[in-house]
């Protein structure tokens, strides 16, 4: 006896393609957007701060540095300075953000599950003011519908 072979799409998005969003100064490539997997590449320009440190209730989260270099900052530890080709798994709960104190663009390849996270940031896109950085008060504002909570000192 066999069984049947299910009919389950296979996503291909071509290079340069994908939903480009405006995250301020940072820029935002939405590559898979379903409710299984959530995938975007994140440039950041030279000298940006990141999102204010919060920690996730309901999902776990990657970065595969592409170029550049990322800096993790944890709460409790030292920062982490991730290079080209360099993989950060965050686990549901573990306080973390980034940013680029470097002199030259860094990349990476940023996972979600289950991608909801993803509409986070569709909403910030929609926040922010392009060219202009993110303001503390519009990253809390919009992690807040997402599940990702600020922690208290």
């Amino acid at each position: 006896m066999s069984l049947p072979i299910p009919n389950v799409p296979i996503n291909f998005v071509p290079a340069k393609t994908g939903d480009v969003l405006s995250l301020g100064t940072m820029t935002i490539r939405i590559m898979e957007d379903d409710n299984r997997i959530g995938a975007a590449e994140v440039a950041i320009p030279p000298r940006t701060l990141g999102p204010p440190l919060p920690w996730h209730e309901m999902h776990d989260e990657t970065f595969l540095v592409t170029a550049g270099t990322v800096r993790v900052h944890r709460h409790g530890s030292d920062d982490l300075d991730a290079k080209t080709g360099d993989y950060v798994v965050v686990g549901v709960g573990a306080p973390h953000t980034f940013s680029n104190p470097f002199d030259v663009e860094a990349r990476f390849f940023n996972t979600f599950t289950p991608a909801f996270y993803i509409n986070y940031f569709k909403l910030l896109s929609q926040l922010a003011d392009e060219g202009k950085p993110l303001s503390p008060g519009i990253n809390r504002h919009a992690m807040a519908s997402f599940a990702a909570l600020p922690v208290r000192k």
